[in-house]
């Protein structure tokens, strides 16, 4: 095994889902992407049928790197306006409404007090969290070249 195939597989996280994730019949809950840096990382995480606004969104970042993001996937019928019609939306094919829970590990330490999470209208987690750095480390230690 070479070294990219094992910073490759440094970057597929083990996922575990629970609750409304683990049940759904739509769109995926749980899809997660790791970017890496000498500084940071970004990830990136699905979560079609949330809304921002009603689902209690929590996002817990240790130092090891673990992540734990929890919600509630809320009923999904409202209104909807178009230029120049009004639709009731009743969405039957997105996840079982209730709580859900996803983790995941980053590839390294983090500082956890130094996180910026968004939360895109396309229903996308956004987070950067800067990595930690101990004195005597080197600062690309497993990071792949930028």
């Amino acid at each position: 095994m070479g070294v990219e195939d094992n910073s490759e597989s440094m970057l597929k996280p083990s996922v575990v889902l629970t609750g409304s994730a683990k049940e759904s019949y739509g769109p995926p809950i749980g899809l997660v992407d790791i970017g890496v840096s000498q500084s940071a990382f970004l990830f990136r995480v699905s979560l079609p049928s949330i809304r921002s606004d009603q689902s209690q969104l929590k996002c817990e970042i240790q130092r090891d790197g673990k992540v734990r993001i929890q919600g509630v996937v809320t009923r999904g019928t409202g209104m909807l306006e178009g230029i120049s019609s009004k639709c009731e939306m009743k969405v039957e094919k997105f996840c079982s409404p209730g709580p859900f829970t996803i983790s995941f590990n980053l590839p390294g330490s983090v500082d956890p007090r130094l996180f910026s999470p968004k939360f895109r209208p396309d229903g996308i987690l956004e987070v950067v969290v800067m990595r930690s750095m101990n004195p005597g480390d080197p600062v690309d230690a497993g990071a792949p070249p930028s």
